[in-house]
């Protein structure tokens, strides 16, 4: 089932200046797992929460299938879940209990059809030998999990998940990318995130949102291919950095064991001791979203 959406536009007003938080926003995403990339501030909670039904645009529409979710929200809302990038749970109330209670809100009102509904998600987020702990005693990784167990109650068509492994450690972040991974097996996902590595793991389609607008989208072997045989990197100390970076067009700068690594773009090769890069993900992204430290 397709998510279709077409000329999506939000306005707010903050301290009494206009913001253009989306600007005519046109996505398809078909089923797999898709990934919505972009900096913070880019307009991607703004653009999730409208397609959760939380907030409503300006003008503009979102389809899922045949389905108009603007027009009819809660229909949308019993096709979908959705962890948001931040929630709340009750003090005190154990992973097994808000499952069983949210649930119960879902619509899975046979006591026997809940009990092994909610057993299953504990299962696939590996949660089942802390069911009985309570969830605002979790690590940030365990409420992490639980907020996908929670959003895969009801066995949405559609799961949204914003900004599932920021300040993640590596251990937990592989492991919900794992969990992800299985999930978007049988299930639509949209990712939404800024971080590149999760969207290169994960992701068959991606889209670039910067400053309310998206500036690329496809599958990231089509984004790359531009790139290839353009791409040049070195490994430089400081003092060169200013004569090497006239040489081309500069994707990104970072640093490695003390010195930097500088990529360029340029039709040749900018000379010694640079070496061809084949392109990423990484690399679109840099070259999409302006970046001042890039």
């Amino acid at each position: 089932m397709d998510l279709v959406i077409r000329d999506l536009a939000k306005t707010y007003r903050r301290h009494g200046h206009r913001v253009q938080a989306l600007d005519g926003i046109d996505l398809h995403v078909p089923p797999g797992i898709f990934g919505l990339l972009g900096p913070n501030g880019a307009g991607k909670s703004t653009l999730m929460n409208i397609v959760a039904t939380l907030q409503s645009p300006d003008r503009g529409s979102v389809h899922l299938g045949e389905l108009d979710a603007l027009a009819n929200p809660t229909q949308m809302r019993a096709k979908l879940g959705f962890l948001p990038q931040d929630f709340g749970v009750y003090p005190g109330a154990s992973a097994e209990e808000l499952l069983d209670y949210l649930a119960r809100l879902k619509g899975i009102c046979n006591t026997r059809t809940r009990r092994d509904h909610v057993a299953e998600r504990l299962a696939l987020v590996n949660l089942e030998r802390d069911k009985g702990r309570p969830v605002d005693t979790y690590s940030g990784g365990m409420r992490q999990r639980f907020g996908i167990a929670q959003a895969l109650l009801g066995d949405p068509a559609l799961l949204i998940v914003d900004e599932p492994t920021a300040g993640l450690d590596p251990a937990e972040r592989n492991r919900l990318h794992r969990i992800l991974a299985d999930v978007g097996r049988r299930t639509a996902i949209i990712l939404s995130t800024h971080i590149v590595e999760d969207v290169s793991n994960l992701c068959r389609y991606v889209a670039v949102l910067h400053a309310g607008r998206i500036k690329a989208q496809g599958v990231p072997e089509a984004l790359t291919k531009p790139l290839e045989g353009r791409l040049w990197q070195a490994l430089l100390d400081a003092d060169e950095l200013d004569r090497w970076c006239a040489q081309g067009r500069r994707v990104s700068l970072r640093t490695r064991a003390g010195r930097h690594l500088l990529v360029l773009e340029a039709g040749a090769c900018p000379g010694e001791p640079f070496r061809p890069k084949a392109p990423d993900l990484e690399d679109v992204y840099f070259l999409t979203v302006p970046h001042d430290e890039a």
